[in-house]
């Protein structure tokens, strides 16, 4: 009963006042043993990836509700770019989550109530001007701290130095987030399938200074030197995820 619980099983609506993603590129040997049954990694040229959201949140509700008893909250999610093929042989292109924190206790609870999205606490401080977005999170035991500059004033008019991509073309295929979600659910041999809706998504690439990001400093992120592989940004996202569905793996799936 707890497992069906963490299905996402309502569906939910929410305003982003603005997104920024960081993906890193890491060896698929590195992100491969992360990944659940069922799923494969989503990769470029031998490149796998690793992307940091870090959303403000505004007005999260159950669908229909006005938006006056929805809850806001500054989310940071730490994801792995995978792909799910359907039994029908569908690809489906979307994201493992690994660690989701907030800044709101009770987001914490209900989120590790109704996902699998492995919520914990943080302290989020966030400073935004006309030129630059400031972020710095801080958690117990410096798990996932955090302190991010992003110059959004204008669009980067290129990648950073460690990026595998050849262009910004081609980097936008991994700029996150993509239509779903995914998890494997042990108890009955099945993957959880969250589809998320978004409108008026254009990110922009920008240029970035990370100064501290201890999730990586862990392994096996550590092994390897980091490497930026596209920061974007972008504001003003009405979204919404759908009520969350299951499909059942074959048994000979590993």
């Amino acid at each position: 009963m707890f497992a069906a619980l963490r299905r996402h099983p309502i569906p939910i609506e929410a305003f982003f006042r603005y997104s920024l993603v960081l993906t890193y590129a890491f060896p698929q040997e590195v992100l491969a043993p992360l990944l659940p049954q069922g799923l494969t990694l989503d990769s470029y040229e031998g490149n796998a990836f690793l992307a940091i959201a870090l959303v403000q949140t505004e007005g999260l509700r159950p669908v229909g509700l006005p938006r006056f008893c929805g809850r806001n909250f500054f989310l940071s999610g730490y994801r792995i770019f995978s792909r799910y093929q359907r039994q029908d042989g569908k690809v489906l292109r979307g994201l493992r989550i690994l660690r989701s924190d907030a800044d709101s206790a009770l987001m914490v609870w209900s989120g590790n109530l109704l996902t699998h999205y492995r919520y914990s606490k943080c302290v989020a401080e966030t400073q935004q001007s006309s030129r630059t977005l400031e972020i710095l999170i801080t958690t117990p035991k410096a798990q996932a701290d955090l302190s991010v500059r992003a110059f959004i004033d204008k669009e980067a008019d290129a990648l950073p130095s460690t990026s595998p991509f050849p262009d910004l073309k081609t980097a936008r295929h991994f700029a996150g987030p993509l239509p779903f979600t995914f998890d494997y659910e042990p108890e009955s041999h099945q993957m959880v399938i969250i589809e998320g809706v978004r409108t008026n998504w254009k990110p922009k690439p920008v240029y970035v200074e990370v100064e501290r990001c201890t999730f990586l400093d862990q392994l096996p992120f550590a092994t390897i030197p980091v490497r930026l592989a596209n920061a974007f940004f972008i504001e003003s996202i009405p979204y919404r995820w759908k009520r969350g569905i299951v499909a059942p793996l074959s048994r000979e799936t590993v």
